[in-house]
């Protein structure tokens, strides 16, 4: 996950705090990771935890009997050590990806570098001119009224119109090392929606833009040996499904951690008639 200017973490996942002072913003993947179900990864973690458990079957075996809860403490870690790990990457490909948009230096990176190579041939094979055709890298739309902020990778002019007329996208990159280029998740498309009907987009002296008329939206897929653009229905009913999750996830962001227990009333200890 990238770190934008005024994105900070919290007890409750990411908020932006807002540059014109007023209440801070819950972010738009905070959102999609509180209130929308991620069915597949279950099955990836296991699958995971699977594999780790048979491929070290002797070590797993030996500290069975010799350490049985750091082996466990191992084990159930797994799957979290590889979505850190994966995440991480992620963060350097987009960090990587912006500095390319922009022209600026960047650090080597060999980890990075495949991915970087498939971007660089998708803007090619796109005719994508960086300095005409790149609106924006890494961008930050806010929604005061509705109470959410988020950031987006790239707008830029591709020429998918009728004639080969360029039309203004705004995209989203994924990194994966084991999905195909071609999958996406259906909440991408929420993730998209939200940005793409924001109030407002920050400009980097931290005042209000407008949002410029966003015509497509869509994913970018980057793997080490392929990439691959898929369009997105980040529509109105998108972002009306977005607007569901995000009142969903305020309300359990200000609900209680805890109930009191209701307790029986207390047993009448006054002398009955007949006990009289």
């Amino acid at each position: 996950m990238t770190s934008p200017k005024h994105a900070w973490d919290t007890e409750r996942g990411r908020y932006y705090r807002d540059p014109a002072g007023g209440p801070d913003l819950v972010s738009v993947t905070n959102v999609l990771g509180t209130a929308v179900a991620k069915p597949a990864l279950v099955p990836w973690a296991v699958k995971l935890t699977a594999e780790h458990c048979v491929d070290n079957r002797l070590e797993v075996a030996r500290r069975a009997t010799q350490d049985r809860d750091g082996i466990l403490k191992e084990i159930k870690s797994v799957h979290r050590d590889a979505r850190d790990r994966a995440a991480n990457l992620g963060t350097r490909v987009h960090d990587r990806a912006e500095k390319m948009a922009l022209r600026a230096p960047f650090e080597a990176d060999i980890q990075v570098d495949p991915y970087a190579r498939q971007l660089t041939l998708f803007w090619e094979r796109w005719s994508v001119d960086l300095d005409r055709h790149i609106v924006a890298a890494e961008i930050t739309f806010v929604h005061r009224r509705l109470g959410y902020a988020g950031t987006g990778d790239c707008m830029l002019w591709l020429p998918t119109g009728p004639s080969r007329r360029r039309e203004l996208w705004l995209i989203d990159y994924k990194t994966s090392a084991t999905r195909p280029a071609s999958s996406v998740y259906p909440e991408n498309a929420l993730q998209l929606a939200a940005l793409r009907y924001a109030e407002a987009v920050l400009l980097p002296d931290d005042t209000d833009g407008a949002v410029p008329r966003i015509e497509r939206t869509g994913v970018l897929n980057l793997r080490q040996r392929s990439h691959a653009l898929v369009p997105m229905p980040a529509d109105r009913a998108a972002h009306r499904a977005f607007r569901g999750a995000l009142e969903t996830t305020k309300w359990l962001h200000a609900a209680p951690s805890a109930y009191p227990a209701l307790l029986p009333p207390a047993a009448d200890t006054r002398p009955t008639r007949k006990a009289a």
